[in-house]
């Protein structure tokens, strides 16, 4: 099997790991039946957001496009039957969203008004703050869940937004390449965020390759990865993957000192908290070019797209409310965040150096 272990979480993910393993060219049988098992799957759930099975079915096929999940067959890629069924799940996913998401008065389509209206999302988000958690209370096997649960985007940080650079221009593709050629480390291969996260990773004992806990973090955080998939990987979405960043990069800076701080309180060294403290200061100044130049400029040049920037936005603060939550609820129950709970390492690499 070319899959993770234990990667199926239900009867569609099995289904599409079956049919993974096979060849591109093969019968449609198996195909036809992922296809089955998927509308079946969508007509009956309950929460798409919160279904594993949907939502790790979701992330695998996404995987094909990002690679690191399974060593399966590239032809798989862009198969009429794989595309099919990302689709179905995705306008259920979508459709989710949007009704979780409230609709609000749009601001005027230019970049001070966007901008304007950007900041006070941000500023009035009331969700839990897990990072005030992790810098005054967590313990170090919280910590550890925190950066299991952190690694299903972040080893792959940046790369669902810059889905949207061909799918831009003017002056909010300049504002995008501008901020991504800062993820992806100015040209210095080991300031690439991340990098710089596979480190973090490494410093305390984790393993960095990526999908290692794949089995272990819920459907919630899966989903939030694959948003920022779906709203890069659909040009029709591209309104929503810039409402989405400038979201990510707004409420970004400050959390990160408190993540920070709380990794130096449990005695970790900069090995560790290098990633944190890189976004204190980069963040800051991604905010203010992702929402009046990037967001704003879109909004100018593009105004159909001004209600897919506010919506993308949203939906990011939302699913940060609804990750923290999970995390803080569990923790604060006396239970692991996971599936399956990690264990920590036992020894804490204390005083490491920062890389030059």
């Amino acid at each position: 099997m070319n899959a993770p272990a234990r990667l199926p979480r239900g009867p569609v993910s099995a289904a599409l790991v079956t049919v993974l393993d096979g060849s591109p060219g093969g019968t449609p049988a198996q195909t036809d039946g992922l296809l089955m098992e998927v509308r079946t799957a969508v007509g009956r759930s309950q929460d798409v957001i919160a279904d594993d099975d949907l939502q790790m079915a979701l992330l695998v096929l996404y995987g094909l496009h990002y690679g690191g999940i399974g060593d399966w067959d590239p032809g798989w890629e862009w198969h009429p039957a794989l595309i099919g069924a990302r689709g179905t799940i995705e306008r259920a996913f979508e459709a989710a969203l949007r009704e979780c998401v409230p609709g609000a008065p749009l601001p005027e389509a230019n970049a001070a008004a966007v901008a304007k209206e950007l900041f006070r999302l941000a500023a009035d988000d009331t969700g839990p703050s897990l990072s005030r958690y992790l810098a005054r209370e967590a313990t170090q096997e919280q910590a550890v869940e925190f950066i299991v649960h952190k690694s299903i985007y972040t080893l792959k940080e940046a790369d669902p937004h810059s889905w949207a650079i061909p799918r831009l221009r003017g002056r909010a593709k300049a504002a995008l390449v501008e901020i991504q050629a800062d993820e992806y480390g100015g040209g210095r291969p080991e300031h690439v965020h991340a990098t710089i996260f596979a480190g973090t990773m490494r410093a305390m004992g984790l393993s960095d390759d990526y999908g290692h806990y794949l089995d272990a973090v819920p459907a919630v955080t899966l989903a939030a990865f694959n948003m920022m998939s779906m709203f890069g990987l659909n040009r029709r979405l591209r309104g929503a993957i810039v409402g989405h960043l400038a979201a990510f990069e707004m409420t970004s800076s400050i959390p990160n000192r408190f993540y920070g701080n709380g990794f130096r309180r449990l005695g970790y060294g900069e090995q560790v908290t290098w990633y944190f403290d890189e976004h204190v200061e980069a963040d800051a100044v991604h905010e203010q070019i992702a929402a009046r130049d990037l967001a704003g400029g879109l909004a100018e040049d593009a105004p159909a797209l001004l209600a897919d920037i506010m919506f993308g936005a949203q939906a990011c603060l939302f699913l940060d409310v609804l990750t923290g939550t999970h995390m803080l609820e569990s923790w604060t129950a006396g239970r692991s965040s996971l599936r399956r709970p990690i264990t920590a390492p036992t020894s804490i690499p204390l005083k490491g150096n920062t890389p030059q």
